[in-house]
């Protein structure tokens, strides 16, 4: 079968670790299930997993790709949620410090098949379009689980995204808004905060610009850069809530001060649960959202979507498409 995955690790140039061509069709173990892939999105971490972030040699090849979506043997169409517990845990699936993501330690979904547990499965709505349902996965779920489960917002409330035009950052301003809360974002570029604003939000910034106003919270995976700028931009008792750090995880000011005298709490939020998946595929159905695509292309192109990715010229979610 087709598929793009890690031939080598390459710690300063991950595309040259990349190769899309023929791989096994993989086996299907006991309690697990073959899905036809129609379509998956790219992530930053398969960038990371390029570099060798959660991906170790012993491991190659190993094929990338969390999102993903297409059918099963039986005929059911499905999404995936690509986060896998170890075999003895029994709890929320995000706390199992032994938990992996699919092309961490099982391949992953830019290929025509993938194996997952069968648990992972979510039934796809007829009507949900395959370069939709294939982007939800990851960066739109890491997206409803700091808004919905973690923020503390209510409809009305002021949310400020930092960035604008990242996978999860998008999600957080279509989701948002949708769900009434006043989306406010901040950008280096002028034209992607104006996108934005397209999108639902209420307000566009320059990065660490002065607010008019203090917000409720703030969604934060920036890091460094930002991170004096979301402790100062929060409403006394306010959130930030934190899903990365791309601009590194050591800002010169921790803020300390700032955060217990105005009594901020700071929350920490990866992925998210099988069961926050299905409330986000319902949402978006519900609710009519249209995830924004930056480009989807065939499987076989995957090294022009990659290098696409990497320069950062993409506003939204670039996906792979498969089969029919």
């Amino acid at each position: 079968m087709l598929a793009a995955y890690a031939a080598r690790i390459d710690r300063t140039d991950p595309l040259a670790a990349l190769e899309v061509g023929e791989r096994p069709d993989p086996a299907v173990p006991d309690g697990w299930s073959r899905v036809h892939l129609r379509a998956a999105a790219l992530n930053r971490h398969d960038l990371w997993s390029l570099q060798g972030v959660g991906l170790s040699d012993d491991k190659l090849p190993m094929i990338l790709g969390c999102d993903g979506a297409g059918v099963t043997d039986d005929g059911r169409d499905v999404i995936l949620h690509s986060v896998i517990p170890s075999p003895i845990w029994t709890g929320e699936e995000t706390l199992d410090p032994r938990r992996t993501l699919l092309s961490e330690k099982h391949d992953g979904t830019f290929a025509e098949q993938v194996v997952v547990p069968t648990a992972n499965l979510v039934t796809k709505p007829e009507a949900m379009p395959w370069s939709v349902a294939g982007c939800l996965s990851t960066a739109w779920l890491t997206a409803y689980r700091m808004l919905f489960s973690n923020a503390g917002v209510s409809p009305g409330d002021t949310v400020l995204v930092q960035g604008a035009g990242g996978g999860v950052s998008t999600a957080l301003v279509q989701l948002g808004s949708a769900a009434g809360l006043r989306m406010w974002v901040t950008s280096r570029d002028e034209q992607r905060g104006a996108r934005a604003v397209d999108l639902g939000a209420e307000r566009a910034f320059g990065t660490g610009e002065r607010l008019p106003e203090r917000v409720n919270a703030v969604m934060e995976s920036v890091g460094a850069a930002t991170w004096s700028h979301s402790v100062n931009s929060l409403n006394p008792g306010g959130r930030i809530v934190i899903c990365g750090a791309t601009s590194g995880d050591a800002p010169q000011k921790a803020e300390l001060t700032k955060i217990f005298f105005k009594q901020l709490q700071v929350i920490g939020s990866t992925m998210g649960s099988i069961t926050e998946l299905r409330r986000l595929v319902d949402f978006v159905a519900r609710e009519g959202i249209s995830p924004v695509i930056d480009q989807a292309v065939p499987l076989g192109q995957a090294r022009d979507a990659f290098t696409r990715l990497a320069a950062g010229d993409s506003f939204g979610k670039i996906v792979l498409t498969m089969g029919d």
